[in-house]
């Protein structure tokens, strides 16, 4: 199946990696039950590439999502998302320039 064990991801093949992205896509076809013509059809692409992700083959990213929104699953892309840090350093200089007293 694949070489992930306990969501390793560092360790793991691109292979392994591109078979768990295809098991993720069949699970939710299959709980949604559709088939892979359909899928494909609204999703604009052929059956055989949806076929081929869900395989573990190399396809392009944009054919993945166009998969995931079909299959209504673009939350797993919450995870790229990026959160602005504030450095300990900037948080100080913040605080000083913040109002202590009112102005006279």
């Amino acid at each position: 199946m694949n070489d992930i064990s306990d969501n390793n991801w560092v360790y793991a093949t691109d292979k392994s990696l591109l078979e768990t992205i295809g098991n993720f896509i069949r699970h939710h076809r299959l709980n949604q039950n559709k088939s892979q013509t359909k899928v494909a059809q609204e999703a604009g692409i052929s059956r055989s590439t949806l076929s081929l992700m869900e395989r573990g083959e190399k396809t392009v990213v944009s054919n993945l999502l166009k998969v995931l929104r079909v299959l209504d699953q673009l939350q797993v892309l919450n995870v790229f998302e990026v959160q602005e840090e504030i450095s300990p350093v900037e948080y100080v200089k913040m605080r000083k320039k913040k109002r202590q007293r009112a102005s006279n």
